[in-house]
């Protein structure tokens, strides 16, 4: 038999042991610091692993890279939180380079100046970011400074980057994984590669219901909703969304499919059955607005962007875009000595 001494110290004993336990088991998931990829119920129990996809849905603690990147977009941001992105290396900003050209053709463009103040240009090496600070004020560093999956390809790429090498084919991929960081935090955006020179604001030719436009080399027929072209991944709208950012994903995730091929290719080979999974309303837009050397346009009554696509070197697209930009003048000296004002956007 047991005293009732002694059964008063063993229920003491159980519960200072009881009181223990509870303070060392987390009641609730949320509290958990053990590793993000283990979920656990309610009861503290294990719940299920999670994929590294299904963590893209989890809340997380935003780092300051993700607080800087955010910040800068909000600042540039147009009303319905678009922005307007493009890359460069330290080759696309040396004197005389593409950045002198594509910034020179916003002040000479169709109300196409104040555009300026939306766009946030993407430095890939610390020589690139410290030319592109000399020359707007919306710069950030690929990868925000830091080495992440999103940084700067492995290897030299501040000269000039030949297509289809190593480099070139990383560095479409951290584009298109930056692409997705910016849908990520809320905003959508208009891309456009450097080699792009503006005329008009581009978003005015961009229908209400598209969740995802991209120009072409060769515009085929009139329907902008037919996925048979061969889309140009040079200058991409995306507008923010749940079915956007899935979309963005599911790209990236595909190029495992396709060893070796950058974003453009991945994209012609998946861009249907992606936009039929994520219900994603897609759109090519024609090469009437969107002109370049591959399809060559170039109707200054109506176009609205000219790119240097189809060439190869960045001498020859320099050389390009600087006649098409002097041609560009000559058409608006023309006009305004006609009187006319048919150098606004024909709609």
């Amino acid at each position: 038999m047991y005293s009732p001494r002694d059964l008063l110290g063993f229920v003491v004993g159980a519960a200072i042991t009881a009181a223990f336990v509870v303070l060392l088991v987390p009641s609730s998931a949320p509290n958990c610091p053990c590793s993000p990829e283990l979920a656990l119920d309610n009861n503290g129990s294990q719940a299920h692993l999670m994929s590294t996809k299904n963590l893209s849905t989890v809340p997380a603690v935003k780092s300051k890279e993700e607080d800087s990147l955010a910040e800068l977009l909000r600042s540039a941001a147009m009303e319905d939180k678009t922005v307007i992105l493009t890359f460069v290396n330290e080759a696309l900003t040396l004197p005389g380079s593409l950045l002198e050209l594509f910034l020179e053709s916003f002040r000479l463009g169709v109300r196409t100046q104040p555009l300026l103040k939306h766009l946030v240009i993407v430095a890939m090496d610390a020589k690139a970011l410290e030319r592109c600070q000399h020359m707007h004020p919306l710069c950030y560093p690929l990868g925000g400074g830091h080495s992440s999956d999103e940084g700067a390809p492995g290897g030299t790429t501040a000269g000039e980057v030949t297509f289809m090498s190593k480099d070139y084919v990383e560095l479409m991929w951290a584009r298109n994984r930056f692409q997705a960081r910016v849908l990520g935090l809320g905003f959508g955006f208009v891309f456009t590669d450097v080699d792009i020179v503006w005329f008009r604001n581009p978003l005015l030719r961009f229908p209400v219901a598209a969740d995802i436009a991209l120009a072409c080399d060769q515009f085929l027929g009139n329907n902008p909703y037919d996925l048979d072209k061969a889309a140009n991944g040079g200058f991409v709208y995306a507008r923010p969304n749940a079915r956007t950012l899935a979309f963005f994903q599911d790209w990236y995730e595909a190029r495992n499919r396709f060893p070796g091929e950058h974003d453009q290719f991945v994209f012609g080979e998946v861009k249907k059955e992606l936009s039929a999974r994520h219900g994603v309303t897609l759109i090519l837009i024609d090469t009437v607005y969107f002109s370049g050397v591959c399809e060559n346009k170039k109707n200054f009554y109506e176009v609205c962007t000219y790119h240097a696509n189809c060439l190869i070197g960045l001498q020859k697209k320099i050389d390009t875009l600087a006649g098409v930009l002097d041609e560009w003048k000559q058409f608006r000296a023309q006009q305004e000595l006609l009187g006319n004002s048919t150098t606004t956007l024909i709609y």
